[in-house]
This record gives C-alpha cells, structure tokens and sequence, in this order.
C-alpha cells in the first residue's frame, strides 16, 4: 500500500486528486466546528449524555451533531434520497428508461436525487428544530430562531452533497463514502481516549482491551478477506474470422465478487433504520417515544431490523450493480460460452443461480459483522461501543476501494510491464 501511495506521489495529476481530496477533507472538519447559531451547548451535552442513538448519529457526522454545528445532519438525507431513487427506478417505467439512456439519463436522475435530498434534509431539520425548541435548547423560541436552524442545517447537507459530488469527479474514490469513512476516524481518537479513561477509572480491565483489540484484528481481516473473495467463472471464445485475421480461441473467466455491493448496504441499512428513529425523537408523542425505545440502539428489534435490511441492501444493490442477461448477451455477442452451457438465457439462469448463492454468503457476513458489537459490549463490558462492526465495515471498505482506485489510475499510465 505504502509503494502504491509512493508511486501516486509521483505522477501529477494523480497528485492532484489525491491532494483535493485532502484538501475536501479539511473543509469537511473545519464545518464539523461551525456552530448552528441559537443553541444552547449545555443542553445539547445533557441530551447525548442520555441517549445511545445520539452518539451513533454522532460517529457517523464525525462529531458534528455533538457540537451542533452545520454538518449536524452528515449525509444521512442523500444516502436516503439514493435509496429512494433507485428503489423508484425498479418501479416507475419512465425512471427506468432514464437510468437506460447514458450518461444523459444519469444526469437527470442525479438531478432528482438532489431535490429529494433537500426535501427530506428539510423535513429531518424542522423535526431537528422543534425537538429542541421542546427541550429548552433554543437560546430564543421564535420563529425566526427555528427557521434559521432549519435553513442552516438544510444548507449544510445540500453543500456536503457538493462537496461528496466534488470528490468523486476531481479526487479519488466514492466522495460520499469518503466523507463518512472521514467522519468516523475523526472520531476514532475520541473513542480511544474514551477507552483508556474507562481503563484509569477501573470501569474495565486490560483484558477487556485485548479481547477487543484481538477481535477487531480478526474482523479486519475477515472483512479484507470476504471484500477480496472472487468466484471465477470460465468463460471460453470460439476462434472466428474478422477480415483476413483469425481472433479468439481465448479463455478467460468472469470474477464475481463474494461482496458485489462493498459497503454500500451498511450504509443504506445503518441511514434507513436511523432515520425513523431520528424522526420520531424529535416528537414529543406517546407513539414517537414507543418508536424510539422500540429502535433503540443494541435492543434486539433493532438488531433483528438492521440484519434483515443489510441482507436486503446486499442483494438489491447487487442486481442493480451486476445485470445476469446483460452479461450473458455480452458473451454471446463477442462468441463466448460458459463450457457445458448454451449462450443465451442458460448462461443467464446459471450466472444468476450462482450470483444468488454467492451474495448470500456475503450479505450474512457483512449482517454479522454489523451487529458484532452489541455482543462484544457483553463480552468486554465497555459500554457505548459505537466504533464497532458497521464502522470497521464502512472504514475497511472505503480504504480497499480508493486503493483499487489508485491502483487503476498507476495502470493506466505504466506501460513498462506490458512492453516487457
């Protein structure tokens, strides 16, 4: 990794990228420290003294919710509005065509994915308002003082969207995924320090520390293990004349990912189940208090909800991701055959059989891994264990893809190993 980021350093423009990303980093944390005006801290401390569910939304801001500052909502909105979009793709034909048409297609639907964006950040940031107007966190109650948080934090979201957008088309690697994989370490000396304090106190032992740190090593290499794993299938070219040259004969093979998907359902799963929960404590209702106890963080509705939706995630991202029939008209197409298969619709139904019982295995890996550390705050007893399964996930995750995308960018300008 240390030479791949070595060899980065030397070629310009993949200097460039890597230093605007660096660079995208550094606004992202100076806006984690920016304030809402209007709110009362001491309140705020009071309520992320009570309750777990803010101190997981926290992680994932990396710290901005604690502080209340303009980023307090992250990215949480986008990922909800992406999830919403592509679930209306699969359902409303006139979205589906847009998603088939290219690169103009995609832009309209990216369009529409930042207006829902907008809206649903509106909605979560007036739920936002009132919850703390109800719980005496405004330094002034009127209307004036709720619109402007509700228009802060809606423009906060809007510009970490621009900003992930940013990343993505001038750095390196997914720029809203980098943005929570930011988040989260930013937190990781917070976490640490958090832990050795509970170790000076006597709350937990060193033991405790070395089972969690014999377990964390465990889960990054299982996870680098699974995120690497490949099922390789065979694929065979028939020789065939193009002009006055004779082509193929070659064979090759397809490799089918174990986690097609990487992350992303963790991360569909993780803003999906908190945002309801986010809604609710923001309700001063009998039903909103029933929702919140009911998601609560560690109870096991929570973790039966969050298992089931990562699976689902897991497998709805993979069929957007990896099309069967499109694969199988691919080969068809340029001549090649699955051996002891026809082209055409068994070469489809065999792909798919095999993608179905592959992804399996990789959406109950990343489901177990999700839930890991509620048993682990049973195993270690140290309580809040937010740093866990889903950010190992997240980080691990993020880390391999922007490698394989360096990686890529190095390959496409060294040619000194196909000349020799």
């Amino acid at each position: 990794m240390l030479d791949t980021l070595r060899s980065a350093m030397k070629i310009r423009d993949l200097r460039n990228r890597v230093f605007f990303t660096l660079y995208m980093f550094i606004v992202f944390r100076v806006g984690a420290h920016v304030p809402v005006p209007g709110i009362d801290p001491k309140v705020i401390e009071q309520l992320f003294a009570t309750g777990t569910l803010f101190g997981l939304l926290d992680l994932f801001s990396g710290g901005a919710l604690k502080a209340f500052s303009i980023f307090a909502m992250s990215i949480t909105p986008y990922i909800n509005a992406t999830i919403i979009m592509q679930l209306l793709t699969v359902v409303i034909p006139r979205l589906e065509k847009l998603a088939e048409e290219g690169v103009e297609g995609r832009k309209r639907l990216t369009q529409y994915t930042r207006y829902a964006t907008t809206v649903l950040a509106l909605i979560q940031a007036v739920g936002m308002a009132f919850y703390l107007r109800n719980m005496g966190a405004l330094l002034n109650p009127g209307f004036g003082s709720l619109a402007i948080i509700c228009i802060v934090l809606t423009a906060g979201t809007t510009f970490l969207m621009w900003l992930g957008e940013q990343i993505t088309e001038h750095g390196i690697g997914n720029g809203i995924s980098l943005l929570i994989f930011a988040g989260i370490v930013a937190r990781l000396p917070a976490g640490t320090g958090r832990i050795l304090n509970y170790i000076r106190v006597g709350t937990i032992s060193w033991f405790n520390l070395l089972v969690l740190l014999v377990g964390g090593l465990v889960v990054i290499a299982a996870v680098v293990w699974i995120q690497e794993g490949r099922r390789k299938i065979p694929v065979q070219y028939a020789k065939r004349v193009v002009g006055r040259r004779m082509v193929g004969g070659a064979s090759t093979h397809i490799p089918v990912r174990v986690n097609t998907a990487g992350v992303i359902p963790v991360i569909f799963a993780q803003s999906v189940i908190m945002f309801p929960a986010t809604i609710a404590a923001f309700v001063d209702h009998p039903w909103a208090r029933a929702v919140v106890k009911f998601l609560d963080y560690g109870t096991w509705p929570y973790l039966t909800l969050y298992f089931l939706l990562i699976v689902f995630f897991t497998y709805f991202y993979t069929a957007v991701v990896f099309n069967p029939n499109q694969v199988s008209n691919n080969i068809r197409k340029y001549g090649g055959f699955i051996p002891g298969l026809r082209p055409g619709r068994p070469t489809a139904q065999h792909l798919e059989w095999v993608l179905n019982r592959i992804t399996l295995a990789g959406a109950i890996f990343l489901a177990l891994i999700a839930i890991m550390p509620s048993f682990f705050e049973g195993l270690t007893n140290i309580p809040n264990l937010y740093f866990g399964g889903t950010a190992l996930l997240i980080v691990v995750g993020v880390a391999l893809e922007t490698m394989k995308q360096i990686e890529a960018h190095l390959l496409m300008r060294h040619y000194e190993g196909f000349i020799k």
